[in-house]
């Protein structure tokens, strides 16, 4: 499974952006897709991530309730819904594909694919 990450860019604060992330291949029902972000000169951050099926979905303290994760099965993607984004969330922002229970976790190697980034850039 390759994943590729889309629809970052600049924005200004309090704006919205949605990211995308599109899975090539067969993914397996019990896959869990994460988003992580890495600020520069900062370690990465555990952002959400969302069951391939059901309906879970899991957020970091400091998005919860400001963005959602979604995904189209049909369409092999999911997606990042980023609403009133703040300066402090400017970063990469990578999503990655596992079959495990660690769903926050910040090590490549605990994915089975990890994608290759989009910049979102939010001005104050």
């Amino acid at each position: 499974v390759q994943l590729q990450a889309s629809g970052g860019g600049l924005v200004q604060a309090g704006g919205s952006l949605r990211l995308s992330c599109t899975a090539s291949g067969r993914i397996f029902s019990s896959a869990i897709f994460s988003w992580i972000r890495q600020a520069p000169g900062k370690e990465r951050e555990f952002v959400a991530a969302i069951r391939w099926s059901g309906s879970r979905t899991y957020y970091a303290d400091s998005v919860k309730d400001r963005f959602t994760c979604s995904r189209d099965n049909r369409k092999n993607t999911v997606y990042l819904h980023m609403n009133s984004l703040k300066p402090e969330d400017t970063a990469v922002y990578y999503c990655a594909a596992g079959s495990g229970s660690d769903y926050a976790s910040l090590r490549e190697s605990d994915y089975f694919s990890w994608g290759q980034g989009t910049l979102v850039t939010v001005s104050s």
